[in-house]
């Protein structure tokens, strides 16, 4: 073998044994994805196409908001989650699979205000202590469009107090059940 030969063969093995392996785990199907900044054509898409399901996408987001809402910088964004999440979430695949998306939010997790009442096991009290174990005897028109779309309530946001009604003075995020919420993005 000449030398031009052997040096040519000699680089190219090297470099199949040193981007073999980083290729090889390029190819896998990743394990966790980057779910924060998914649009809601995105999140279908992937329900759609099986790379997820409504579930696997709340699981997501729900621990993404024990990260970063309730550890981490403590945003304090998120006042109350749906104790039946993770079980609306498998009956909306199982509908999915059965007759199809009911809308395009179908299947999608949402969080809502504090002060948009839900009938179920969430309580609304636009984040005042006042409220607190407050459950009301029906959906809002905005909770119920919600849910007939098939969305996903996986929790209430914190706000201000009353939705800032008691005075044009008070502090902005901020309510006695929730605490000041905090930017995520200028921590």
């Amino acid at each position: 073998m000449k030398r031009r030969k052997f040096l040519k063969y000699s680089a190219l093995g090297s470099a199949a044994v040193v981007a073999g392996p980083s290729l090889a785990r390029s190819a896998k199907k990743p394990e966790h994805v980057d779910m924060e900044e998914k649009t809601v054509a995105q999140l279908r898409q992937m329900m759609e196409s099986g790379e997820q399901t409504t579930r696997s996408i709340a699981e997501s987001y729900l621990q993404r908001i024990e990260q970063i809402d309730k550890q981490g910088p403590a945003i304090n964004a998120v006042i109350e989650l749906n104790p039946d999440a993770l079980e609306i979430a498998d009956a909306l695949d199982l509908e999915r699979t059965e007759k199809g998306p009911r809308s395009p939010m179908h299947g999608v997790p949402v969080l809502i205000k504090d002060n948009i009442d839900t009938a179920d096991r969430m309580t609304t009290t636009a984040g005042s202590l006042a409220l607190e174990g407050s459950i009301p005897p029906r959906d809002s028109f905005v909770a119920r469009r919600l849910r007939e779309g098939g969305a996903l309530i996986l929790g209430k946001t914190n706000l201000s107090e009353w939705a800032n009604f008691r005075s044009s003075r008070s502090t902005s995020g901020w309510s006695s059940r929730g605490g000041q919420t905090k930017n995520p993005y200028a921590l």
